[in-house]
């Protein structure tokens, strides 16, 4: 076992960065798959069922991004 790392190596500005990063990035990936079900909804569905498999999705989506982005910054090839 190494040393932990420190993303923001002593670097408050670094870590308010990442932590901007991962907030904004779960929001963008939520609110774009609340679009595509919107617009999966008007196609076909019409019941609100696209809408809530969307949200589900970009949720989904959201959070294996902050896995990605936190591996990236942390470093990680452990597996």
């Amino acid at each position: 076992m190494g040393k932990p790392t420190n993303p923001g190596n002593g670097n408050p500005m670094k870590a308010i960065t990442l932590v901007t990063a991962l907030g904004i990035n779960l929001a963008v990936c939520t609110v774009g798959g609340y679009f595509l079900g919107s617009w999966l909804d008007r196609q076909w569905l019409g019941n609100g069922l696209g809408i809530g498999l969307g949200v589900l999705i970009g949720i989904a989506a959201g959070i294996s991004g902050i896995f990605a982005l936190i591996k990236l910054v942390l470093g990680g090839n452990n597996g």
